[in-house]
C-alpha cells in the first residue's frame, strides 16, 4: 500500500472498517505494529503486516479495547513483544478479571501479557524514529498517544476520528470520565500537530478543524452525564451486532438484560435494565443506525464480517498465568 501524501514514507498506514481498528506500520531493524485489530482478523493482520514489514518485532497498543488488541496473541506467539500504557499493562500482568473490558463489553479477546509498560514522555524507538508517549486517559484509563514532534505525526488512538469522539466508560472509570477525555484532548491540540493518525476513519490532515469539533463533542459529554451514557451504549450495542453478524430479534433484549454494561447504564439513568434495554432498541432502530434484516438485528455501519468461532477465546478471569519471558 503506498503512502498518503500527507504522510512520510517510511510508515505504512492502513484504514480498517469496524470491528477492526487502523494499523500503522513502522518498518525497520525492528518493524512496529501500532494496534493489532480485532481477533477474528488477527491471522489477515499478521500475514499483512509480515508481508509489508517483514516478521513484526513490537505491537503498541494505544489501549487495551477488543478491536485494538485482538491480533496481540497470535503476533506474540510468532516472536513478538507487546508495549501498552503502565495501567493496563499492570492489570494484564496480575490477570485482572476486568482486563480489557472484555467479559464486561461481551468483546472477547484472546490472551496476551504485556512485555513494555509505557509511562508519560517515554521514548521510543519504533521502526526508524523517536516517538513520544503521551498519556491521555479518558475513553479508557491507560488510553495513549504516540507524537512524533520533527514530522509532527500524532496517533490519538479513539480519543477521536473524523466524525466522533471516543465514549466514555461513567460507570467503570467514574463520572469525571469525561472531563479527564476533554483534558486529554486540550492536550493534545496543545501539540500543535500536523497530521492526525485515528483508530477509525480517515487521516486527518486538518487537526485545527478536528480538534475543534471534537472538543464540541466532547464537552457535550461533560455537560450531558445522561447524554454520554446512551452515547456509550448505542456504540456498545452497535458493535456486538457488527461482531455476532446481527442478532435475531426475538433475542436482542434478553442478550442486553445479560450485559454488565447495559445493567450499569440503566442504573446510572435511573431505568430498570429491561427498560433500557427496549428503548435502546427501538431508539437505534429509529435513527437508522441499527437495521432489521431476515429476523435479525444489525448494525448499520460498514463492518467487515466475523466468523462466529472466533469468538470462542477464554474471558480474561480464566485466562493462564503469565510467564517470565
Amino acid at each position: 500500500m503506498s503512502p498518503q501524501p500527507s504522510l512520510p514514507s517510511w510508515m505504512t498506514w492502513r484504514q480498517r472498517p469496524f470491528p477492526d481498528a487502523n494499523a500503522l506500520l513502522l518498518p525497520g531493524r525492528q518493524p512496529v505494529l501500532v494496534d493489532s485489530g480485532f481477533v477474528a482478523h488477527a491471522e489477515e493482520t499478521a500475514d499483512w503486516a509480515r508481508a509489508h514489514a517483514g516478521d513484526i518485532g513490537l505491537v503498541v497498543n494505544t489501549h487495551w479495547h477488543s478491536d485494538h488488541v485482538g491480533g496481540n496473541a497470535l503476533l506474540q506467539a510468532r516472536g513478538a513483544g507487546i508495549a501498552a500504557g503502565a495501567p493496563e499493562a499492570e492489570a494484564i500482568s496480575r490477570r485482572d478479571p476486568g482486563c480489557c473490558a472484555a467479559e464486561y463489553l461481551d468483546q472477547p479477546v484472546a490472551p496476551y501479557t504485556v512485555d513494555v509498560s509505557l509511562d508519560d514522555g517515554q521514548i521510543l524507538r519504533l521502526g526508524e524514529t523517536d516517538w513520544e508517549v503521551i498519556r491521555t486517559p479518558g475513553h479508557t484509563p491507560g488510553h495513549l498517544a504516540l507524537w512524533q514532534p520533527e514530522e509532527r505525526l500524532l496517533v490519538v488512538g479513539d480519543a477521536l476520528s473524523d466524525y466522533d469522539v471516543g465514549w466514555v466508560n461513567l460507570a467503570l472509570d467514574g463520572l469525571d470520565a469525561a472531563t479527564t477525555a476533554l483534558a486529554s484532548l486540550k492536550r493534545m491540540a496543545d501539540l500543535a500537530p500536523r497530521v492526525l493518525l485515528p483508530s477509525h476513519g480517515p487521516v486527518l490532515t486538518d487537526p485545527d478543524a478536528a480538534f475543534a469539533g471534537a472538543l464540541r463533542r466532547s464537552r457535550r459529554l461533560v455537560d450531558d452525564p445522561d447524554g454520554a451514557v446512551w452515547y456509550g451504549a448505542r456504540r456498545i450495542f452497535s458493535f456486538a451486532l457488527m461482531i455476532r453478524g446481527g442478532i435475531p430479534a426475538d433475542e436482542v433484549e434478553s442478550y442486553l438484560h445479560a450485559r454488565a454494561w447495559l445493567t450499569d447504564a440503566a442504573r446510572l439513568l435511573g431505568r430498570t435494565a429491561e427498560t433500557l434495554a427496549a428503548e435502546l432498541t427501538t431508539t437505534t432502530l429509529r435513527s437508522g443506525a441499527v437495521v432489521l434484516r431476515d429476523g435479525r438485528l444489525h448494525a448499520a455501519a460498514e463492518h467487515t464480517p466475523v466468523a462466529p468461532e472466533s469468538l470462542r477465546v477464554p474471558y480474561p478471569r480464566v485466562w493462564p498465568a503469565t510467564e517470565p519471558r
